[in-house]
C-alpha cells in the first residue's frame, strides 16, 4: 500500500486539538434529529422543467420538482434571473419588480415560495443591480441629459479616456450618439452610478420589495463591480472601501424587513484574503479560488496544499465574520465549464470533487445537473443546457429552448440515475445526508494536519456538538492511513465498502471518503 502520514498523524491531531487526553467519541447523531444540510442548488429556470409545453422552463416547473430537490436533501435554491429581460439568460433586466412572462406570473412565483417553504426549502433570487438592460425605461429616459435618470448612469466627461479597459480587459465606454456611457459587461448592460443617492435608495427599496414577497435572500450578481469598473482599479483600496460601504447600506436596508435574509455575493478574486472583507456586509461570497483548487486536486489525485489553504481560508473568514461555517464553496456555475467536462468525463474524479465539496463547512452550492454528471463547455449557452429528466430527451417536461451539445447519453438523466443504486445522483444524496447528520460538516472550525501522503486530503472539523476527522483517498489505489492513539476511533460515515479502522490504522479503498469520530 502506498503512502502514509509523516511520522504519525497523532502529533498533528493533538496539536490541533490541544493537550487534553483523548476523550470518548460522541455517539452518532440520530437520523431523526437531522438538521438542514445547508446546501444550495442553482437553477436556470429556462432549462429546468416545462409545464406548459412551450419548450421553455417555467416557475411552475420549479414547483413541480420541489420533491426531487427535497429528496436530494438541499436546504435552498438559487434562481438565476427571473425578471423580464430581452436576453435568454436574463442578466440585463428591464423591470426589477416583475416576473419574466416566459417563466410565469407573480402568482406562480408566490406559489413556488409557499410550496418550497412547506418543504423547508429556502429560495433566493439573482439580484442584478450593477447594471440594467439598455432597454430598461430608466436608461431610455437617461438618454435625455435633462431627465433625472441621466444621473443614474455613468457618462464620460471631456477628459475621460474612452479607450480605458473595463475590469475584464474589454472596452468600458460605449457610444450613444455623441455621448459615451459605462458598461462593464457589454454595450447592452449600462452600469448604474451608485454615487447617485436616488440609485442607492431605489436598490434598497428593491431588496425590501422582494423580501416582503417572501424570498429568503439574494445572490448578488457582479457584487464587486459596483465600483470596480476599470482594470486599473483591480487593487485600489478606495474601490474596495466604496463597495463595502454600499453593501453595508444595502444590508441595513434588508435588516428592516428580514435580518435573517441570506445574501451571497459574486466576487471573483484570487485569494481568501481578498474575499474576506466582503463577509462583513454580506453573509458570504462565492469561493472561486477554492473551486479551482478542489477540481485540480480531484483531477490530479493529489491534495497538494489543499489542507493548508482550507485552514487559512477558514481563519480569514472567521476573523471577519466571528464564526466558522460561513464559506460558500462550489465546483462550477453557469459561467464556467461544468465539472464533469473539466474532469474530462472521469466519473471517479467527479465523485471525489463532490465528496470534498460536501464535507467542507459552510453552505455549498451545487449547479443544476451537476449531481447527474452533466457535461458542458463554452460558449455560455452550452453551460446552461436543459436539465435531463428522462432517458428520452423528448420526455414530459424536458425543455427545448436549445439543443444538447455535450453528447450526454440517456444514462445521464434523473430517471436513469434514480434507478441505478450506484449512480452519481445517489452519491450526492448520500453526501448531502451526511451534512444533515453531522453538525461539524456544516459549521465546524477547520484545521488540517500536515500530510506526507499526497493522495490523502484530510481536515478536522470541530463545533460545539461534534468533532470529526474527514479523509478522502483521491487515488485509484487503496491507502493505509496510520492515525496513532488519537480520539478518532470510529468510522462514523464512509462512501465505499472495505473502509476499516483497526489498531489505529485506517484503510481507505480507491476513491473513498470517510468521517471519523
Amino acid at each position: 500500500m502506498i503512502g502514509c502520514i509523516a511520522s504519525s498523524l497523532l502529533f498533528a491531531l493533538l496539536a490541533l486539538g490541544g493537550s487534553a487526553p483523548a476523550m470518548a467519541a460522541p455517539a452518532p447523531v440520530a437520523a431523526a434529529a437531522a438538521a438542514p444540510s445547508g446546501v444550495w442548488y442553482e437553477i436556470f429556470v429556462r432549462s429546468w422543467y416545462d409545464t406548459d409545453g412551450d419548450g421553455t422552463g417555467d416557475l411552475n416547473g420549479v414547483t413541480a420538482k420541489l420533491d426531487y430537490l427535497q429528496s436530494l436533501g438541499v436546504s435552498g435554491i438559487w434562481l438565476m434571473p427571473i425578471n423580464p429581460s430581452p436576453s435568454y439568460h436574463g442578466y440585463d433586466v428591464t423591470d426589477y419588480y416583475a416576473i419574466n412572462p416566459q417563466y410565469g406570473t407573480m402568482a406562480d412565483f408566490q406559489r413556488l415560495l409557499r410550496e418550497a417553504h412547506q418543504r423547508h426549502i429556502k429560495v433566493i433570487i439573482d439580484l442584478v443591480i450593477n447594471h440594467t438592460s439598455d432597454r430598461h425605461p430608466w436608461f431610455e429616459a437617461a438618454r435625455d441629459p435633462a431627465d433625472p435618470h441621466h444621473d443614474w448612469y455613468s457618462w464620460a466627461g471631456p477628459h475621460t479616456d474612452l479607450h480605458a479597459a473595463d475590469a475584464a480587459g474589454s472596452q468600458a465606454w460605449h457610444a450613444l450618439g455623441a455621448a459615451h456611457y459605462l458598461g462593464d459587461f457589454s454595450s447592452n448592460m449600462p452600469d448604474l452610478d451608485y454615487d447617485t443617492p436616488a440609485v442607492r435608495k431605489e436598490m434598497v427599496k428593491l431588496g425590501q420589495y422582494w423580501l416582503k414577497k417572501g424570498v429568503d435572500g439574494f445572490r448578488l450578481d457582479a457584487a464587486q463591480h459596483i465600483y470596480y469598473d476599470f482594470k486599473a482599479d483591480a487593487h485600489n483600496p478606495l474601490t474596495l472601501k466604496k463597495n463595502l460601504a454600499w453593501w453595508s447600506e444595502f444590508r441595513q436596508g434588508l435588516n428592516t424587513v428580514n435580518p435573517a435574509a441570506y445574501v451571497v455575493g459574486e466576487v471573483t478574486r484570487d485569494s481568501a484574503d481578498e474575499l474576506a472583507p466582503y463577509f462583513k456586509p454580506l453573509n458570504a461570497v462565492f469561493d472561486f479560488p477554492l473551486a479551482t483548487r478542489l477540481v485540480d486536486s480531484a483531477r490530479s489525485e493529489r491534495a497538494g496544499d489543499l489542507g493548508t489553504r482550507l485552514a487559512h481560508t477558514d481563519a480569514a473568514y472567521r476573523k471577519v465574520a466571528g464564526k466558522s461555517g460561513v464559506d460558500a464553496p462550489f465546483l462550477s456555475n453557469h459561467d464556467q465549464e461544468r465539472v464533469m467536462s473539466q474532469l474530462d468525463g472521469n466519473a471517479q474524479h467527479m465523485r471525489m470533487a463532490a465528496a470534498m465539496l460536501l464535507t467542507l463547512p459552510g453552505q455549498p452550492f451545487v449547479y443544476y445537473g451537476e449531481e447527474l454528471g452533466m457535461r458542458g463547455k463554452k460558449p455560455d449557452p452550452d453551460l446552461r443546457e436543459p436539465m435531463r429528466w428522462h432517458r428520452d430527451p423528448h420526455g414530459a417536461g424536458e425543455t427545448r429552448w436549445k439543443t444538447f451539445s455535450a453528447g450526454d447519453g440517456p444514462d445521464v438523466s434523473v430517471e436513469a440515475e434514480q434507478q441505478a443504486g450506484d449512480s452519481l445522483l445517489h452519491y450526492y444524496a448520500m453526501l448531502i445526508g451526511w451534512r444533515r447528520e453531522v453538525g461539524a460538516l456544516r459549521d465546524g472550525t477547520l484545521t488540517a494536519p500536515p500530510l506526507a501522503n499526497p493522495h490523502i486530503a484530510a481536515w478536522r472539523l470541530d463545533d460545539a456538538g461534534s468533532h470529526v476527522l474527514v479523509l478522502h483517498n483521491l487515488s485509484g489505489q487503496s491507502q493505509q492511513v496510520p492515525l496513532g492513539d488519537t480520539r478518532f476511533r470510529h468510522v462514523l460515515r464512509h462512501s465505499r465498502a472495505g473502509t476499516a479502522l483497526q489498531r489505529g490504522r485506517l484503510t481507505l479503498p480507491p476513491y473513498a471518503s470517510a468521517i471519523l469520530d
